[in-house]
Parts: C-alpha cells; sequence; structure tokens
C-alpha cells in the first residue's frame, strides 16, 4: 500500500521525523552506531519502544472514537500497544489474545517451519519483539486450521497419495515408535495430511470438484489404495502405479541388464503380462515377489508412453512425495518427538502452510 502525501505533508513528516531521530540519536550509545547493522538495529528498537507505541493508540483512538474499558498491553508488530476493551471490540481482536493478528501470523507462519524455541529466537531477529516458545505453542493449540476446497472454475484432475512416519513420545529408556500418517496432494491446489484419520481424509477430497476421470496415483502400499478405492466411484477414477517406483522395484530384481531394459520397454507401454514372461523360469526370489507385485497392480499399470506424449496426465507420484518431505521438515526436526494427540495439530498447521492459508 502507498500514501499519496502531499507535498506540504511530505514536508511536515520530514521535519517531525527529523525532530524524533536527533532525540533517538542522542538516546543511542555510540557502540551501536559503528556499522549499518547496529543502525539497523538501533533504529527498530526504537521504533518499537518509542515510535510504533506512541503512534499506534492515535490511529486506535481516532478510528473507535473511544478510550472506555479495561486496557491490555497487546505485543504488535510496531511494539507494545495499549488496546482498550472497547477499541478492542470494534477492532474485532479476539477476547484474551496478547497478540495482534499480525504478531499471530507471523508466529504461525516461522513455527510452522522450526520447533517453538527456534520460533522464539527467530521471530526475535526477524521483528525485534519477543514471543516465548510457550506462547508461540498455545497460539498453535488453539488454531483450527480449515483445509481449502477446490470451487469453480477449479477442477481436480490429478491427485497423488502417499504416507510419512512420525515419531511418537516414549517413556525414557524406551524404544521410540514411529507411526504412520497419510497425505493427498491435489495436484496444483492443495495438500492434506491426517494422522489415524482416513475417514477425515477421504471425505475431504470427496467434497472437492473432481474432473470425470481423476487421475489417481501411488506406490505400491496396500495403504496408499485403501485410500484411493474410496475417492470418487470405481468408474470415475483412473488409477495409475508410479512408473518410477514401478521402475525402482524392477530394477531391485537385478540380474541381465538387457532382460531389465526389455521388460522396462514392455511397462512402458503397459505390457504387464510381456514383462512378466521376461522372467518365465527364473525361480529366484526376487523374480517371484516382483512378479506377484505386477499381479497385484497389473490394472494400474498403464501405457505411460502414451499418457506421457500426449500430455493426458501425470505418471508419477512425486507431487505428493514432496508434500510429505516438506511436511517432515517440520515433524523430523533433530530429536522431535510428539504427544500423540498433538500429531493431528502439528500435521494440519504444516499443511496450512504449505496451502498459504497463513499468509491471507
Amino acid at each position: 500500500m502507498t500514501m499519496d502525501l502531499t507535498p506540504q505533508q511530505q514536508l511536515a513528516v520530514k521535519e517531525h521525523l527529523d525532530a524524533v531521530a536527533a532525540i533517538l540519536y542522542q538516546n543511542t550509545p555510540p557502540e551501536q552506531l559503528t556499522t549499518l547493522e547496529g543502525i539497523e538495529l538501533a533504529v527498530r528498537q526504537h521504533i518499537n519502544q518509542a515510535v510504533g507505541p506512541q503512534l499506534a493508540p492515535f490511529f486506535v483512538q481516532t478510528i473507535t472514537g473511544t478510550v472506555a474499558g479495561y486496557a491490555r498491553h497487546i505485543t504488535t508488530g510496531i511494539g507494545p500497544v495499549q488496546i482498550t476493551q472497547k477499541q478492542a471490540q470494534i477492532l474485532q481482536l479476539k477476547p484474551g489474545t496478547r497478540l495482534s493478528p499480525h504478531m499471530e501470523k507471523c508466529c504461525l507462519l516461522v513455527s510452522a517451519n522450526v520447533s517453538y524455541q527456534h520460533a522464539e529466537r527467530d521471530i526475535e531477529t526477524l521483528t525485534g519483539l519477543r514471543v516465548s516458545h510457550a506462547t508461540q505453542q498455545r497460539l498453535v493449540q488453539r488454531q483450527h486450521f480449515e483445509l481449502p476446497v477446490a470451487k469453480e472454475p477449479e477442477l481436480v484432475e490429478e491427485l497423488s497419495v502417499d504416507g510419512g512416519k512420525v515419531r511418537l513420545r516414549t517413556e525414557p529408556g524406551q524404544a521410540c515408535e514411529w507411526r504412520d500418517y497419510k497425505a493427498v496432494r491435489l495436484h496444483g491446489i492443495a495438500t492434506a495430511a491426517m494422522y489415524r484419520d482416513n475417514d477425515g481424509l477421504v471425505e475431504w477430497v470427496n467434497r472437492q470438484n473432481l474432473a470425470l476421470p481423476v487421475t489417481c496415483l501411488g506406490d505400491g502400499h496396500d495403504g496408499i489404495w485403501n485410500i484411493v478405492e474410496r475417492i470418487s466411484r470405481c468408474e470415475s477414477r483412473r488409477e495409475i502405479l508410479d512408473w518410477y517406483h514401478l521402475k525402482e522395484n524392477l530394477y531391485k530384481v537385478g540380474g541381465s541388464l538387457n532382460r531389465l531394459k526389455r521388460a522396462e520397454s514392455d511397462l512402458w507401454r503397459g505390457k504387464a503380462e510381456e514383462a512378466m514372461g521376461r522372467f518365465e523360469g527364473w525361480k529366484a526370489e526376487q523374480v517371484k515377489r516382483f512378479c506377484q507385485y505386477l499381479s497385484k497392480h497389473k490394472a494400474r499399470i498403464v501405457n505411460y508412453g502414451y499418457l506421457q506424449a500426449e500430455q493426458v496426465c501425470s505418471v508419477g507420484s512425486g507431487a505428493v512425495e514432496s508434500a510429505v518431505k516438506q511436511i517432515d521438515r517440520r515433524l523430523k526436526i533433530s530429536g522431535a518427538q510428539w504427544k500423540v494427540e498433538n500429531v493431528p495439530r502439528v500435521l494440519a498447521h504444516r499443511t496450512a502452510y504449505l496451502n498459504g492459508l497463513l499468509t491471507n
């Protein structure tokens, strides 16, 4: 937002600010002013402690027209400000909060990426204002993070499903426990991740504006396809086994490279039976497992070459795998262990960040 001040207003502002700057300069320790960074930090400190807290009440009182009610201190982006009960009602400030909406947003953005302890440090570095890690944790815990829903003309043409793991807190001396969560990526639209709530995940997907057919991609895990089979209707889905996982599993078989190359060519064209025929008579255990894998997912092994050449749809689930990696940046920070009741909240917080909802 730009402010169009008249030349006279610009001159008046400059004269007043020059006078303020001279006073603040006299009250700044000289050792703080030896570098540009020191000057930046000194000026910001003055803005937070002397300038902002004087400017904000003028704006607030002028807009609300009242000073009625008891006052509480609010930490804002321009320093601590006193807001009275009546002013808070007019400005739609939530009851009981000690942070302004903008400061809440800053804290939620930073703590979605790092631990609460590091968020405390980073917020102070970025703003010059301290919000304790305990306050930031309570802020996250009382939030209700909504998942986005695609609306017309936004159409979900592709989605992919994957899973990740979260480390649960255990008693001292006990082995750590890793548990699964599931994530769905609506390509180009949004991500959702839930812990032990497949019903909620499926319900969210089915509320979307799904294309006919909607392409569903995933790797070979049963948990992925147990979710996919509940999305839309069978005839309204195009199920595709992720090509890159398929190829990875093929080369785990080992043996003749020429045989593997020919099998890869068969699979790229969607010919699972021909690919299995390449291994006929080979009794190795890894071959048996791979052929069972192909038989199980035969209906999901499509003509990848055609789909890619004609740009019909994606042939890999990299979008959701990338989302899981980004979620894990918060879940799996060094040494992190989570109480089981806090896992859904941290997943919702992180996906709200990934979906851009914390900046709205």
